[in-house]
């Protein structure tokens, strides 16, 4: 579209004035800059203020039996051009009925947008984000989104709340299920992946979405692992921890930020000038839209630093908040404000003409219709394709953690097979929390895909107990099953409610009666594999000293039993590696693998120095922990240099071999240490990681390059250098189990 183009629908909206809408605006995603500056600025002149404001108002939808539905009165307001968004709301035909109402009913014809928390798929259900890193596969990672966003885009959503990309060392944290876990790392891998499938080959076409990084920052930092509260971190700690994630999505193209429920320093992250104006738009460029957590704005006046709604409201916009989530506060309060002075013109325009870009590179100031196409809706739902993706992915993200004595795989000619535990019959359950548009129904749960896979297997299942109750009524069935079978899989851990938002628990053990319940199986003597279905991790001491074989399963999505299945029987060799450390007991917490050092370290011989008197101050599974159903040998790392430059680069080569006698993969770790510093240094910090796949007796060499990105440090002036001294480079098979090497780094 040239220039002339756009001016003169420009021209011809200001010539009809309130027919405004009988020739609505129209501009190609493709558009160069200076058409797309004219075009925004032509419309921004023609806004009331109150149009202005409505850009920036997001209302809530709802849904029912009967289907989605916009609160009351709603349709009227995007009539008059107080509705920008809508949330939670999806359907082709209907967004298309919404949609026309703006494109030609209302003074503008601006087109709306809709959003929804697409976080691990839409209608084809993958793992929980945390079971997904469990995969340390990136490109499987990308796949999972690019399907998401194939769905829900066909079903009329332009824009997702995800990927959540906060580090959470805390466990008793809900939302812990819904990030990468405990490392910045590989939480920023992750973030980037997921990014860069919602994106797919460009905003520009129909099956991409608007991706959202949240929840900007330090969530997951929350004092006490209790959702919404306080995270009192440094700046030192945001830079190296926090922030690291978000970068990471900005740069992968995330055209949305979300701030954080949580206050930093005693601010309030939607009231956080300076980490969203200043930080996210001045350090890295920014130039996105900057959405409210629900009701995030609101909540100023509760967190203590507003006084009233209007206040909250000049407090976000000028914080850079620029689209407020359901509480109504800009299109109700900020107009007085504007005219009263308290609020410059220049802070709201600069907020709607970030929200009209958006639509503009979505294309929908071309065809506000293309994304809800009731045809594509059908075609790609729970598509064949989507359903193989999604075992795949599954299958990949489950985590052998324990496996002695070889129990599995176990043989599909097994006569009879023991299934306990409630969770195993529950499809709700398989597909988790925060599972988009998926049903229960149309999931395959863990005793489905057990029968499925052995046909010829006597499969009896016993409920146990339930997840959370104290019954132990079925303790006898479960006994009496496990007594007449020749393998026992038990399935224990959570119900999704138990993590996921506001869902915080102030134990890890197994809740209910389930640890009894276990203790029961076991002594009918027989094989038992523990499969654990958990958004987070569980302390699980006995079951660690008991149990032969433990997997941890997550919450696997639509095709978790066919997933399960391959895996517990051989089809499928495991390769997930823990993403979080898995504690011993609730107060180890905070328990992470890249904790600084102290200057009494722990030393069993020593008295003095941090451990605990009642348990081990090790983890009971570490960070980047996973077993495989062979084996693999690791050779001395070998570095092509021994000394570089402060801006020079290493290269680290290790030779991993399969030792065992089947084909398996290892997600190979590579870490690193700065041994002397300006500043204290975690013990070590994961630099890189690749999955490779070995045939039995075959090696490969794996190399990493670390240079200035992967060695540098925020040193005592906060500035990022790489400091003169020795490092240490650690290569292996989980964070606790290395190989290392060591290198200079000269002074200039």
């Amino acid at each position: 579209m040239s220039r002339f183009t756009v001016l003169v629908s420009v021209l011809l909206v200001t010539l009809t004035g309130a027919a405004f809408a009988a020739v609505p605006p129209r501009i190609a995603a493709t558009a160069s800059a200076a058409e797309v500056d004219a075009f925004v600025d032509g419309l921004l002149a023609r806004m009331t203020l109150e149009e202005k404001l409505g850009q920036l108002t997001q209302r809530p939808g709802r849904w029912s039996d009967t289907g989605p539905r916009v609160l009351e009165g709603s349709e009227d307001e995007i009539r008059r051009g107080e509705i920008g968004s809508f949330l939670g709301m999806y359907g082709a035909e209907y967004t298309r009925g919404l949609q026309r109402l703006a494109r030609e009913e209302s003074r503008l014809g601006i087109p709306l947008l809709f959003a929804y928390d697409v976080i691990h798929g839409f209608r084809t259900i993958f793992p929980v984000p945390l079971a997904e890193a469990a995969s340390w596969d990136l490109e499987a990672v990308e796949r999972s989104a690019r399907v998401a966003a194939v769905e829900a885009t066909a079903y009329g959503v332009h824009w997702t709340y995800a990927p959540m990309v906060d580090v959470a060392r805390d466990p008793r944290w809900g939302r812990i299920v819904e990030g990468a876990g405990e490392d910045p790392f590989l939480g920023s891998a992750m973030a980037a992946a997921r990014v860069r499938g919602f994106l797919g080959a460009g905003l520009e076409r129909s099956d991409t979405m608007l991706a959202t990084a949240k929840h900007f920052v330090a969530y997951g930092g929350a004092e006490g692992g209790r959702d919404y509260n306080v995270a009192d971190v440094s700046e030192r700690t945001l830079r190296e921890v926090y922030l690291p994630p978000f970068r990471a999505a900005v740069e992968a193209g995330a055209g949305s930020v979300m701030p954080a429920f949580n206050e930093i320093a005693g601010i309030p992250m939607h009231a956080h000038g300076g980490l969203i104006n200043g930080v996210l738009r001045g350090e890295w460029g920014f130039d996105g839209v900057v959405v409210s957590d629900y009701t995030g704005v609101m909540e100023l006046v509760p967190h203590g630093v507003a006084a009233t709604p209007l206040e909250a409201g000049v407090l976000a916009l000028r914080a850079g908040v620029d689209v407020d989530m359901v509480s109504r506060i800009y299109l109700e309060h900020l107009p007085d404000a504007v005219r009263a002075g308290a609020l410059e013109d220049a802070t709201v325009d600069a907020a709607v003409r970030r929200v009209l870009r958006a639509k503009l590179v979505l294309g929908l100031f071309d065809d506000p219709y293309v994304y809800a196409d009731p045809e594509r809706e059908r075609a790609v739902t729970l598509a064949p394709d989507h359903l193989a993706a999604a075992r795949e992915v599954a299958r990949d993200s489950i985590v052998l953690l324990r496996n002695e004595g070889g129990v599995l795989p176990l043989a599909k000619d097994l006569g009879r097979i023991a299934v306990i535990g409630a969770l195993a019959d529950d499809r709700a359950a398989a597909i988790g929390n925060w599972a988009g548009a998926g049903r229960a129904e149309e999931a395959v749960g863990v005793l489905e895909g057990i029968r499925a896979a052995v046909p010829d297997a006597e499969v009896t299942y016993a409920r146990g107990a339930g997840v959370r109750d104290d019954d132990t009524s079925g303790f006898d069935e479960a006994a009496t099953a496990a007594a007449a079978a020749d393998a026992v899989v038990l399935v224990l851990g959570e119900d999704p409610e138990m993590s996921a938002e506001a869902n915080s628990r102030s134990s890890l053990d197994l809740p209910g009666v389930q640890l009894e319940l276990a203790r029961r199986v076991h002594a009918a003597g027989k094989p038992v594999v523990v499969v654990l279905m958990a958004g987070r991790p569980l302390s699980i001491p006995w079951l660690a000293e008991n149990v032969p074989a433990i997997v941890e399963a997550w919450y696997l999505g639509t095709q978790m039993g066919p997933a399960l299945a391959d895996v517990l029987f051989g089809d499928h060799n495991p390769s997930g590696k823990l993403p979080v450390t898995f504690p011993r007991t609730v107060g180890q917490v905070p328990i992470y693998y890249n904790h600084k050092n102290t200057g009494r370290p722990p030393n069993p011989d020593s008295k003095w120095t941090s451990k605990y008197v009642d348990v081990p101050w090790t983890p009971l599974y570490p960070f980047g922990h996973g077993l495989s159903y062979t084996t693999f040998a690791y050779g001395e790392p070998r570095l092509d240099r021994d000394v570089i430059g402060a801006a020079g680069e290493v290269t680290v080569t290790v030779t991993v071999t399969n030792t065992g006698a089947r084909a398996g993969a290892e997600v190979v770790q590579l870490y690193v240490r700065d041994d002397v510093a300006g500043v204290t240094r975690p013990v070590m910090e994961l630099r890189g990681f690749r999955k490779v796949m070995l045939e039995p007796g075959e090696s490969e060499d794996v190399s990493f390059r670390l240079g200035p990105e992967e060695l540098a440090m925020w040193d005592l002036e906060m500035r990022r250098v790489v400091e003169p001294g020795t490092f240490t480079v650690f290569v292996g098979g989980s964070s606790a189990v290395t190989r290392q090497a060591r290198f200079t780094v000269e002074a200039p």
